[in-house]
């Protein structure tokens, strides 16, 4: 299976203000990415936070959030988790399901990544700064990526594709 983080980041590296900071502020232009890459890869997994910030299933995927509390989200098309990444991984795959997309925020990228299972990130770079934040990831990795593409999206918009390259 391949499974890709996809995430916005501000120049200075952070993906929200804080964890009630909805993703207003990345621009039409990153949406318009998000959108068409969660939609090709037809299954995405969120934090229970992340989700907050929606509050809704996202229309044409299957929705999946992680939560210790699965009977507090009650939303129609919302599956609920509490596996470990590999545990996940290695349903959806039994379920044919062949990509999945990572979408935040920083504690679920830190998990997937930890676990060793992400093969690729797309990372918007957003022309703006908060100084302060929610950070890519919650805790501190020592992980290589190879660059695969990058492609401006508007004026000032950059999105970067990694591989992951996955220690032996």
């Amino acid at each position: 299976m391949n499974v890709f983080i996809i995430a916005a980041v501000t120049a200075d590296g952070f993906i929200a203000r804080s964890g009630t900071h909805e993703a207003d502020w990345t621009g039409g232009e990153d949406k318009k990415v998000f959108v068409k890459l969660t939609k090709q890869a037809g299954t995405i997994v969120m934090g229970s936070r992340t989700f907050a910030t929606i509050g809704r299933a996202l229309p044409d995927r299957r929705n999946i959030v992680y939560t210790s509390k699965p009977d507090s989200i009650t939303a129609d098309g919302i599956e609920t988790t509490n596996e470990s990444p590999v545990e996940l991984i290695d349903r959806l795959s039994k379920e044919g399901v062949s990509t999945l997309a990572v979408c935040g925020g920083s504690a679920i990228y830190d998990l997937f990544m930890r676990a060793g299972v992400v093969d690729e990130i797309y990372l918007t770079i957003v022309p703006k700064l908060f100084g302060a934040g929610m950070p890519l990831f919650a805790g501190s990795l020592d992980c290589d990526l190879e660059l695969i593409d990058t492609e401006t999206l508007g004026k000032d918009t950059l999105l970067l594709h990694y591989r992951v390259i996955q220690a032996i």
